[in-house]
């Protein structure tokens, strides 16, 4: 018994797999509704007069999202976005919506909403 609780209590303390890309897409759908890769490329290429620091998602992150980037005020180097091209992109969670929230204030002055989340997700996935 000792042995099975000590076994329980190591598999606790163990990360969670990575999730896919998809299972990232698949949980925004379930609050959002289905989702669009068009919608999501417009709002990835979509100028915005609110942002606080950058104007669009394509400032820092190109053009290409399967391109390296560069923060528009930090000048720190940010890695491609697309999944196809940096292997970890949409696959935590936590990082998914601690990026979402920063990245949302930054360039629309205001929370994405989950539509919004799962169609630019849709279009990240999309990219071959």
């Amino acid at each position: 018994m000792k042995r099975l609780v000590a076994m329980i209590a190591l598999l606790a303390t163990q990360p969670a797999a990575a999730e896919t890309p998809q299972q990232i897409l698949d949980a925004l759908v379930a609050q959002a509704g289905p989702a669009s890769a068009a919608r999501g490329e417009q709002l990835y290429r979509a100028k915005s007069a609110a942002g606080k620091t950058a104007n669009a998602c394509t400032a820092c992150h190109t053009d290409n999202a399967k391109a390296a980037g560069q923060h528009v005020k930090t000048h720190k180097a940010i890695d491609p976005l697309a999944p196809v091209a940096q292997k970890d992109r949409f696959t935590d969670p936590a990082k998914v919506e601690k990026w979402f929230k920063r990245n949302c204030q930054e360039v629309l002055a205001r929370a994405c909403t989950p539509q919004e989340k799962a169609d630019f997700t849709a279009y990240m996935i999309s990219i071959k």
